[in-house]
């Protein structure tokens, strides 16, 4: 079993910066393809950002192109998503989730919703960017 824990939500600026970790509690990343979600209220779940096991590939929605990246760290153990240039639009709570290394970044994004027993999600972390 996964367990997945987000950190560094918060409230921020129009403009301003966070950077997201995910974590597995106990266990390193580094053998799963790795996702980034957000759900605002009254919307559905979409993908943000997804990366490969090696990090080597990556998938931005095209609303964070540019202002978002996605990066593995501490030998595969955390997943970042910084996020720069924050719009009120970003406001929502953000996941993580994980799934077996197979999985493609674009598959990966494209599948907002739990499917299968072999994928893990976090619990979330708030962003609101309001001034």
């Amino acid at each position: 079993q996964l367990q997945l824990v987000e950190s560094g939500g918060g409230l921020v600026q129009p403009g301003g910066s966070l950077r997201l970790s995910c974590a597995a509690s106990g266990r390193s990343l580094e053998y799963y393809t790795i996702g980034w979600y957000r759900q605002a209220p009254g919307r559905e779940r979409e993908g943000v950002s997804c990366i490969s096991t090696s990090g080597r590939s990556t998938h931005y929605r095209d609303s964070v192109k540019g202002r978002f990246t996605i990066s593995r760290a501490d030998a595969g153990h955390t997943v970042y998503l910084e996020m720069n240039n924050l719009k009120p639009e970003d406001t929502a709570v953000y996941y993580c989730a994980a799934r077996p290394s197979d999985t493609t970044v674009r598959t990966m994004c494209e599948r907002t919703g739990r499917f299968t027993t072999s994928e893990w999600w976090g619990q979330g972390t708030q962003v609101n960017v309001s001034s």
